[in-house]
C-alpha cells in the first residue's frame, strides 16, 4: 500500500476521540495519511545534557534540583517562581498562571528539565519549560534523552497529544507502506524506505538519521516533480500532427516575417535570429511548441514573439499575447499596431476595463476571424472569448501566471504552440528541473547602441550617496525611477518585515519636498486611474516628468 492509499479515517487512530476530530481537521488532518504527512515544523535535540552555565541558543537540557518556591507580586497576580541548580549555574522558573506548580516543584527534589532561558533582571529565567521527576530507576518517558518533534498546532491540541498520537498511527500503519522511490535509487543513494523514512522523520534516533529522512522525502517529491513534467512533455508531443511538418524545419522565414524585417531600421542580433530559428521550427515541427524564451530587459524579446505571431497569422491561423498587467499589455498593443497594421494585420487590445460596447464588437470579430492578433491582460481567456483559430499563445514575464491560467488560454484553441518570456535569469538546473517539458531558448546580446544594465547594490545609511548620484544625472538632462515595494503605509499587514518596507506614496512626497524640490516628479501605481496613467507614462515618455515613483 502507498502513503497516498491510506485513507482510513483518523477516527480509527488509538487516541483520535472525538473531542480531538475538530481541531484535527481544522489543520486539514481527516486521514491517517494526513497525519504522517503533517510533518513538524521544527525539532527538540533533548538527546545530549546542555547546562545552564555556557547554554546554547537558549534551550537548556539538564538535570535540576529545587532550591526553593518564591511567591511574588507581578502586577495584580500572585506568581510562583522556582529558583534551580544544576551544580554549574542557578536559574529561576517563573510559573505564570501556574500555581499549581508549586506542588509539582518539590524543593529539595531533582527534576529533568527542558525549556527556553535567558538572563533577565540580572538572572537567567524561563516562562516556557518542561520538567519531570528523576526516578530512583532512572526511567524517563519519552520527553527526554529524545529528539521530540515540534508541530503546527490549532486550538485544542497540545504537543504531546500530537506527538503520542503520531506514534500511535506510525505503530498502526507505517510498517506496511510500500516505497514510492524504485528500489534501485534508494540502494544507489542511500535512501532510506518509506516507512523509516516518516518514522525518522517525526521520531529520529539522532540529527544524522533526521538529515536523511529530509534527504528521501524531499528526493521522493521531486522525483513526482520530474515524472509530471516528463509525463506533460509526452502528452503535448502526442498531441500534435505530423501534416505539420515542413521540409526546410522551419529554416525559411514566413511572408509575414519576412516584410517586417525588411522594414526594422535595424537588423536582428545573433539571439534574437537564432530564437527566431528555434521558434520557426517548433511552429512547422509535428507537435505543438512549448518554449521558454529567456532575454535581459532590451534585448528584443516581444519583437521576436512579433515575428512569432506573424508565422501564426500567415498559417490562416490567430495569435494571443498575454501580460500579466493592463500597463505592459497596452504597451504591447501600441508597439504592435505600430509594427505589424502597416503590413495589413488586424491588430486588437483586449482587457478587462473595455467598455460594453466596445468589447462586444470587438469579440465577434475575434470569433469570426476578423482579428489576426489579440493583445491583453487576463481578459483573454475569460469564458465568453472566442477565437476563430488561435494557434499561438505568448505569455510575457510567465511567472507571474500560474499553470492554471496558461491551461485556460490554450484551451481557447487547438494544439496551440506556446512561447513564454522571462526576463528573469533562470539558472539551467531550475529549468531543466521546473521547464523539463520546454524547450528554452536564450536572447544573450542586446541590440546595437543598448547599454548593458550596471547593477549597484547600497547600504540604507549610502542612501544620500544614491541620490546624489542620482541628481547629477538629473542635471545632465537623464531620468530616475524609484520602485518601492509597497503602494502606501502599512499595506500589508503588521508582519515585522513589512514595518520597515517604504511606500510609493510617502517617498514620492519626500522626493519631491525634501530630496529633488523643483524637478518634475509623477506618482504611479496599480490604484491611479487607467487614463491618468497613460499620461503620466506618456509624460514620463516625453521627457516631461524627470523623476517617476513606483
Amino acid at each position: 500500500m502507498f502513503l497516498r492509499e491510506l485513507t482510513v479515517s483518523i477516527d480509527h487512530i488509538k487516541g483520535a476521540g472525538p473531542a480531538k476530530i475538530k481541531p484535527l481537521a481544522n489543520m486539514g488532518i481527516h486521514s491517517a495519511a494526513g497525519l504522517l504527512c503533517h510533518y513538524p515544523r521544527d525539532w527538540e535535540d533533548r538527546s545530549r545534557t546542555v547546562p545552564l552555565r555556557g547554554f546554547e541558543t537558549g534551550k537548556v537540557c539538564t538535570v535540576v534540583n529545587v532550591i526553593r518556591n518564591d511567591w511574588v507580586q507581578l502586577g495584580k497576580m500572585r506568581t510562583l517562581k522556582t529558583r534551580v541548580e544544576d551544580g554549574t549555574a542557578q536559574a529561576v522558573l517563573v510559573c505564570f498562571n501556574r500555581p499549581f506548580l508549586e506542588k509539582q516543584l518539590v524543593p529539595g527534589n531533582s527534576y529533568r528539565l527542558f525549556g527556553n532561558f535567558s538572563y533577565k533582571y540580572g538572572e537567567l529565567q524561563s516562562t516556557a519549560f518542561e520538567f519531570e521527576p528523576v526516578k530512583p530507576d532512572g526511567e524517563t518517558d519519552k520527553n527526554f534523552f529524545s529528539i521530540l518533534p515540534v508541530y503546527p498546532l490549532s486550538a485544542g491540541l497540545t504537543q504531546n497529544y500530537l506527538r503520542a498520537l503520531m506514534r500511535n498511527v506510525l505503530r498502526q500503519y507505517a510498517a506496511p507502506l510500500e516505497n514510492e522511490l524504485p528500489g534501485s535509487i534508494i540502494k544507489r543513494d542511500g535512501l532510506l524506505s518509506k516507512a523509516d523514512a516518516l518514522r525518522a522523520l517525526h521520531f529520529p534516533k539522532s540529527i544524522d538519521e533526521l538529515t536523511l529522512a529530509k534527504k528521501t522525502l524531499i528526493y521522493e517529491e521531486l522525483f513526482y516533480l520530474e515524472i509530471i513534467v516528463g509525463k506533460r512533455a509526452l502528452e503535448r508531443k502526442s498531441s500534435g500532427s505530423a501534416a505539420r511538418d515542413k521540409a526546410d524545419g522551419g529554416k525559411t522565414l514566413s511572408p509575414l516575417q519576412r516584410r517586417l524585417i525588411e522594414r526594422l531600421p535595424f537588423t536582428l542580433t545573433k539571439g534574437q535570429a537564432d530564437a527566431l530559428l528555434d521558434i520557426n521550427r517548433d511552429m512547422d515541427g509535428a507537435y505543438p511548441m512549448a518554449r521558454l524564451l529567456q532575454g535581459d530587459v532590451g534585448s528584443g524579446k516581444t519583437l521576436v514573439s512579433f515575428l512569432a505571431a506573424l508565422k501564426a497569422v500567415d498559417s490562416g491561423a490567430q495569435a494571443a499575447v498575454m501580460a500579466p498587467t493592463e500597463l505592459l499589455a497596452q504597451q504591447h498593443a501600441d508597439n504592435a499596431a505600430r509594427l505589424l497594421e502597416p503590413l495589413g494585420v488586424r491588430v486588437a487590445f483586449l482587457t478587462g476595463n473595455i467598455k460594453t460596447a466596445g468589447r462586444n464588437q470587438l469579440l465577434k470579430s475575434l470569433a469570426s476571424g476578423g482579428i489576426d492578433i489579440i493583445l491583453g491582460t487576463h481578459a483573454l481567456f475569460s469564458n465568453n472569448v472566442v477565437y476563430k483559430k488561435l494557434s499561438l499563445v505568448v505569455i510575457d514575464e510567465q511567472h507571474r501566471f500560474g499553470v492554471t491560467q496558461r491551461q485556460a488560454i490554450l484551451a481557447k484553441g487547438e494544439r496551440c504552440d506556446l512561447l513564454m518570456m522571462s526576463a528573469t535569469p533562470i539558472p539551467r538546473t531550475l529549468a531543466l528541473t521546473v521547464f523539463g517539458d520546454m524547450d528554452i531558448s536564450v536572447i544573450p546580446d542586446l541590440p546595437p547602441g543598448r547599454k548593458p544594465i550596471e547593477t549597484h547594490l547600497a547600504k540604507e545609511s549610502n542612501e544620500k550617496k544614491v541620490y546624489d548620484f542620482a541628481r547629477r544625472e538629473l542635471e545632465q538632462g537623464r531620468q530616475a525611477y524609484f520602485v518601492y515595494p509597497l503602494i502606501e503605509a502599512g499595506e500589508g499587514g503588521d508582519e515585522l518585515p513589512l514595518r520597515t518596507l517604504k511606500d510609493a506614496e510617502s517617498m514620492a512626497a519626500r522626493l519631491a519636498n525634501e530630496v529633488f524640490p523643483g524637478i518634475p516628479l509623477a506618482l504611479v501605481h496599480s490604484k491611479v486611474d487607467d487614463e491618468q496613467k497613460k499620461q503620466i507614462m506618456e509624460s514620463f515618455r516625453a521627457g516631461g516628468t524627470k523623476i517617476l515613483v513606483a
